[in-house]
């Protein structure tokens, strides 16, 4: 381990341990800016996205430390090494926020919450997530922010002890429950019969090569209050 990052075996190597992450000495000496309210920031990305064990959201601050972007996904299970979680990463913040690499140095923030079951605290597998923070921060041009882990305990911002039980990894099944009845109605959906074959063609056309995740949910976020970082 050179600086707190494994640098590991040959990518070709069989092997389930993470090869490049950060341990939990050398991310709280890293200068990570705190979350000046977490308690609320917490909450307030939960409600938006109510991740259940196994999600990971990424979301973005802005210089008013206001949340600007934020999106969901569920990486796959196998996947153990921070290089993975890396480009899962920057994939995301490319669709949901523009890149700051013009600027001369970073002005808003990436933060990263992860939703999982088991005990609290550090584990390799956050170590390999915050490795994938602070690459994808630094390669789209942001500031790597908070990590923060949502267990059935309650959440905790890794490295500076801050925590609470509410949400937990649990708190999902609380959330607002979606029927069929609130969808809008099929008239609606359907494009006039002059377009329904181009519409077809087009949508043919623009798929894409599946991804080793699955997206979950990616917000509009709306001017609210400021729970961002120092």
């Amino acid at each position: 381990m050179i600086n707190g990052i494994g640098r590991g075996q040959h990518p070709l190597a069989r092997s389930s341990a993470p090869r490049r992450l950060l341990d939990l000495e050398t991310w709280t000496a890293s200068g990570i800016p705190l979350l000046r309210d977490p308690r609320e920031f917490v909450l307030e990305l939960h409600q938006r996205h109510l991740p259940q064990p196994g999600t990971v959201v990424v979301a973005v601050l802005d210089p008013l430390h206001r949340l600007t972007a934020s999106a969901s996904f569920t990486p796959w299970p196998h996947d153990a090494d921070g290089w993975q979680h890396r480009n899962a990463l920057l994939t995301h913040l490319r669709q949901i926020t523009p890149h700051d690499l013009r600027l001369a140095e970073p002005v808003r923030t990436a933060v990263l919450l992860r939703c999982r079951e088991g005990a609290p605290g550090w584990t390799e597998q956050d170590g390999a997530w915050m490795w994938a923070l602070r690459d994808a921060a630094t390669l789209h041009g942001l500031r790597c922010g908070s990590y923060i882990g949502l267990t059935p305990a309650g959440w905790q911002t890794l490295g500076d002890g801050r925590s609470g039980r509410n949400p937990h990894a649990g708190s999902w099944a609380d959330g607002p429950v979606h029927t069929v009845t609130e969808l809008p109605p099929r008239s609606a959906l359907e494009p006039p019969r002059g377009q329904r074959g181009q519409r077809t063609d087009r949508t043919q056309r623009s798929r894409q090569p599946e991804r080793p995740w699955t997206p979950a949910r990616v917000t509009a976020i709306e001017p609210a209050r400021r729970t961002g970082t120092r």
